[in-house]
């Protein structure tokens, strides 16, 4: 395989999951730029073809790629199709996920679940039928997708033990799989300026402006996160120079979290 742009890996093939919108599709952009292949994978294709278009537009090479990742056949049927066209990938980024927001004497025993399986199933099932061409390529790179959520937040019971969960799965995929060249870092946001956190405003209530100014006041950088900050990490992460990195999380939060 021809090494990946600045990255120096020796696969040029990724897959980013949730990459229709957000931080999903900025970092499958980035990761274009950076020389890899993107499956830009979503629960809707026809919604990730945005994304794919914007990396295309840019002389990339992307293919949109439909599955439920809480669906064990969809996703086996989707990594085989992308191994297929574009080749045995590398690199995955476990992003997708939704929130169902709810004081937990009001939360349904569905916003748990859905939330448990988009999240934590999710990444447990791409990481395990995509883990197989990265030992077999002895090489790879896994970066999940937590949240500051991960440390307690009123109203997310579901979604804070699931972004827990995921520092958890990291750490242990790091000890399983760094003998065949394969590293899993997480990556835990603090507030991103996106969909997602405009729809927890209008939940709210409060105008999505004043929620972000509202927010910024309380970091230190003294504004929100853009989803092109967190694919920066991602491009770090994914990066030959990263090898000796793995296990780790790294809240990018504009200050100290944990």
């Amino acid at each position: 395989m021809s090494e990946a742009g600045t990255t120096g890996a020796p696969s040029r093939v990724a897959i980013v999951t949730g990459a229709a919108r957000g931080i999903g599709a900025a970092t499958a952009v980035r990761l274009a730029q950076d020389g890899f292949a993107v499956a830009v994978l979503d629960l809707d294709e026809g919604a990730a073809k945005a994304t794919v278009e914007a990396i295309e537009s840019a002389g990339g090479k992307a293919l949109a790629v439909g599955a439920d990742v809480s669906d064990s056949a969809a996703v086996e049927a989707a990594v085989e199709r992308i191994a297929t066209e574009l080749g045995a990938p590398t690199v995955l980024v476990n992003n997708a996920g939704v929130l169902r927001d709810n004081m937990l004497f009001k939360m349904s025993d569905s916003d748990w679940d859905i939330v448990m399986n988009v999240h934590l199933r999710g990444a447990f099932l791409m990481t395990r039928a995509a883990q197989k061409h990265m030992i077999d390529q002895k090489w790879g790179r896994i970066v999940n997708l937590s949240s500051t959520s991960a440390l307690g937040n009123r109203g997310q019971a579901n979604y804070s033990t699931a972004k827990a969960g995921l520092q958890g799965f990291t750490k242990t995929l790091a000890i399983e799989l760094g003998k065949f060249g394969v590293t899993a870092n997480a990556i835990a946001p603090g507030f991103i300026q996106t969909e997602m956190t405009k729809a927890t405003a209008d939940r709210m209530g409060v105008p999505f402006d004043d929620f972000i100014k509202g927010a910024a006041s309380m970091i230190p950088v003294a504004r929100v996160g853009q989803p092109e900050d967190i694919a920066h990490l991602v491009s770090f992460f994914v990066s030959e120079g990263a090898g000796f990195v793995s296990g780790q999380v790294v809240y990018a939060a504009g200050g100290p979290k944990a």
